[in-house]
Order: C-alpha cells, then sequence, then structure tokens
C-alpha cells in the first residue's frame, strides 16, 4: 500500500503497532488513517475506539482496510467509528482511486488513468549509469497503474524499467532494447500474454530472454501451468508485495547466468 500510494504523489507513514499508530495519528495529523483489523496487542476496532475518543485524532477520518467478508461487518466496522472500508486483497487498480475518495479529492491526474505511453525511449538519462544499473527490465501491460507500481519498486533498487502497453509495441521496444528480462501481463485486449511469449520465442534475439507473467485476473493451478508450458520461467499473482517480487525477480536473472 505505502509503494502503491507514493506512486501517485502522496506523502505516507505506517507502522505494525496499533499504540504506535495512535501516536503517529496524534502528532502528525494525517488526511486519512487506513487502519488493519487483526493486528497483535490492539486490533483495529480498539485504535478506532482510541482514536475517536482523543480530541486530536477523533476528526481524522478512518478507514479499514480489510479481509472480513462475514454478514454483519460492514455494520460493525461503521457503528466503530470508522468511515468505510477497502477490502483485502487490495485490487492494484483500484486502490488509489479509492483512497482518493475518501480524501474527498479530485479524481486523480489524467496521465494516471490513461494507458502508459506507447513506447518508452531507450536510453533515457538517469541518474544511474549504465554500469551501476542492476538490470533493464521490460513490463507489457495496458494498466498504467501497474506500471507505475512496478517503477516505484524497482527504479529504486537499481534495476532500468521500460514499458509498453501492448503486445505489439511491447515485442518493437524488446527489439530495441534487449532487455534482460520480460515481466508481461496475461489478458490484455487485442493481442495477450500468451501471444506475446510467442512471438518472443520465435525471435532468435530474443527466445533466450527470461520471460514471467504477472497477473491478478488467472490463479488456477490449470492456467499457471498453462503459462509456463509456453516457454516462461515464472507465473507470479498479484497482489505482490515489493520484496517478493523483488526476489523473484532476481531468482530468474540469477538462473538466466547460472548464478
Amino acid at each position: 500500500m505505502v509503494y502503491l500510494l507514493e506512486a501517485f504523489g502522496h506523502q505516507v507513514s505506517g507502522t505494525k503497532d496499533g499504540a504506535e499508530g495512535i501516536e503517529l495519528a496524534r502528532q502528525h495529523q494525517p488526511d486519512l488513517i487506513l487502519l488493519d483489523i487483526h493486528m497483535p496487542k490492539m486490533d483495529g476496532y480498539e485504535v478506532a475506539r482510541r482514536l475517536r475518543a482523543d480530541a486530536q485524532s477523533r476528526k481524522i477520518p478512518v478507514v479499514a482496510v480489510t479481509a472480513l467478508a462475514m454478514v454483519g461487518d460492514k455494520e460493525k466496522l461503521l457503528a466503530s467509528g470508522f468511515n468505510g472500508y477497502i477490502s483485502k486483497p487490495i485490487e492494484p487498480e483500484n486502490f488509489a482511486y479509492k483512497v482518493q475518495e475518501f480524501l474527498g479529492l479530485r479524481p486523480l491526474p489524467e496521465q494516471a488513468c490513461t494507458p502508459a505511453p506507447a513506447v518508452e525511449e531507450v536510453g533515457k538519462e538517469s541518474d544511474l549509469t549504465p554500469d551501476s544499473k542492476r538490470a533493464v527490465l521490460l513490463f507489457v501491460d495496458n494498466s498504467a497503474v501497474n506500471l507505475q507500481l512496478a517503477r516505484s519498486i524497482l527504479t529504486p533498487r537499481g534495476y532500468e524499467v521500460i514499458s509498453a502497453p501492448d503486445v505489439q509495441q511491447g515485442l518493437a521496444l524488446a527489439k530495441k532494447a534487449k532487455p534482460d528480462m520480460i515481466i508481461s501481463d496475461v489478458h490484455m485486449p487485442q493481442q495477450d500474454g500468451y501471444d506475446l511469449i510467442r512471438l518472443v520465442q520465435a525471435d532468435p534475439d530474443l527466445r533466450k530472454t527470461p520471460f514471467v507473467f504477472l497477473s491478478s485476473s488467472v490463479s488456477s493451478e490449470r492456467e499457471q501451468d498453462r503459462a509456463l508450458s509456453t516457454g516462461a520461467t515464472k507465473f507470479l499473482c498479484r497482489p505482490l508485495d515489493p520484496q517478493t517480487l523483488m526476489d523473484e525477480i532476481e531468482a530468474c536473472l540469477r538462473s538466466r547466468t547460472g548464478g
């Protein structure tokens, strides 16, 4: 959640402890509190009760981020002082927009809501020198939110992230940039990820490039087996925490070099 919200320009702080969260709210007076329900020591209901009982924090909107789905849970949350809730697992495509609504802000900027640019320029100047870059990663995904999240996670860690919003533009960019890895969504309009991997493997210069599927819409073992049978190195399901994504990418890169 932190990485996703920061990718959309929000200043975010966080803690795993309810008591510390209450203290942070008093000190910093945030515009919104996103609160889990099941936490050790003090659960979300107790945190919300104490926030509402304190004059310094009682007016701050509090939104539950929870996997609760029982009948009556919504009513219990609202009765406990929450202003609303967002269901887990969060959907990267919708999460930032829901937060904007709870903040009472205007919709996200147009560039964040529309598809990513057709093809990013290769060799664009950056703070990293070519020798310091860990690898060049090509993301092919028609969701601008997913691409922005990937950049926010991977660029600060030394990866160069290039992207394309569809199969044909992704293939063209792959041929031009020769990335160290291709990471593709499965379901995209017109042509899907399976079309892309077939085209990649048909190209002598690209066929040995590690190819990873990253999808929030495919989760069954049968579909994953199908994806891996096409020659994909790995199949990953969203939502995926940043460290796990990093670990999976590094493992795939090591397998390519035999490291």
